[in-house]
């Protein structure tokens, strides 16, 4: 519905009964309020009408009220005003006053501007030149049947609505019928009742901010159906715990351009020795960003020819992997590949700056005897040839 601050100008409009006509009302309130907001206006103050033994307005904010709902739909049709029954209703209600019955008949019949010149005046001025021999009050099946022919029924109605109460409730300390600003009703001393004349404003516009359109109607219990039992043979259904964590991709959106030179110069390497003056950079590339090592190309298929033509690029690139996954496949391709003096400068590199695998050390020394083994071998055939005959 409306929020704090609009009912508070809401009810502020209702109080200048007294020093303002009716029309510089009305037009204030459309000036404040835009017609998106007249029905949420128009419901509050419809609900602040509704029973006149409330007394939550006096006289002067009533018939304010009134003109407001009345107004706020005045350039359309009146049985296009969604208030109608209400304005009926208030005209028919024999126990409000005459003077509010006979003004809300005013403004049922204020078709044209002639009509309206009740609304120059102020409310209050109204009530004190009241005179009731110059009004007749007709009947409500006629006002009905005035108003309500081309009222169109409604598409829809909940066979409940009628049965849903409000959400606000009266006061039970405030007799019914009685104002808490007349000395009919006097508070226990020491006690200031919740519609007093000093918080009578500020509760008002509590209520308004918290009313809503729906009402407290009655609650239908529907519980749960049994569970049918499970027959032999009869799939059941899973609900597994699934309990999966995300694993973060570090590698994920990397630049790989600044790893293009570095991609470059390996791939070069890998065919033949590099200049000193390329050496240094790719060490110095690697140096200042370790990951690049990872982008450069390079796998453990192709670190042997990388170890035989850039063996000091092969220890550089071995250190930077050595808490990668592939590590041990690397070590593996070192281990047995052919034996030669660029892989054992390599080995010998590598223990000296990181700490290899037992086993590798091991693998590596055996081969090592062997293939000298095999070059003694070979060395004595090529000295001491076969003697063959003539």
């Amino acid at each position: 519905m409306l929020g704090f601050e609009d009912c508070g100008k809401l009810l502020r409009l209702l109080s200048a009964g007294e020093d303002k006509t009716v029309e510089e009302i009305v037009a204030e309130f459309n000036s404040k309020f835009p017609r998106s907001l007249h029905f949420y206006a128009c419901s509050a103050l419809d609900f602040l009408t509704t029973d006149p033994k409330e007394k939550l307005l006096n006289p002067t904010q009533r018939l304010i009220a009134f003109a407001i709902i009345h107004q706020a739909y005045s350039s359309q049709q009146p049985s296009s005003n969604p208030f109608i029954s209400k304005l009926v209703g208030a005209a028919c209600d024999d126990v409000a006053e005459k003077y509010e019955r006979a003004f809300v008949l005013l403004l049922l019949s204020s078709t044209s501007v002639n009509g309206r010149e009740f609304l120059k005046q102020s409310a209050a001025d109204y009530i004190n030149n009241f005179d009731l021999s110059s009004h007749t009050f007709p009947q409500r099946e006629q006002l009905q049947q005035q108003y309500f022919s081309k009222v169109q029924p409604e598409p829809f109605k909940c066979l409940l609505k009628d049965n849903s109460v409000k959400n606000i409730v009266p006061d039970p300390d405030v007799p019914r019928g009685c104002d808490s600003n007349s000395s009919e009703f006097d508070p226990q001393p020491g006690v200031t009742s919740k519609i007093g004349s000093g918080n009578k404003e500020e509760t008002i516009v509590g209520l308004l901010s918290s009313l809503s359109l729906d009402g407290l109607g009655p609650q239908w219990i529907r519980p749960l159906p049994p569970r049918l039992p499970v027959m032999d043979g009869e799939l059941l259904w899973l609900n597994p715990d699934m309990t999966h964590e995300l694993l973060w991709d570090y590698g994920m959106c990397a630049d790989t351009s600044r790893g293009a030179a570095v991609k470059d110069l390996i791939s070069k390497a890998l065919k033949g020795p590099l200049v000193p003056v390329q050496q240094e950079q790719v060490l110095a590339e690697l140096t200042n960003d370790p990951k690049l090592v990872y982008h450069c190309g390079l796998t453990p298929k192709k670190l042997p020819d990388l170890v035989e033509n850039n063996p000091m690029i092969a220890v550089e690139v071995l250190i930077k992997l050595v808490n990668s996954s592939e590590i041990k496949e690397y070590f593996t391709v070192l281990v047995n590949m052919e034996m030669s003096l660029h892989s054992m400068e390599v080995v010998n590199r590598l223990t000296t700056t990181i700490e290899l695998p037992t086993m590798f050390l091991h693998t590596y020394i055996s081969n090592c005897i062997s293939a000298c083994q095999g070059i003694k071998v070979r060395s004595s055939y090529l000295l001491f040839p076969p003697f063959r005959g003539s």
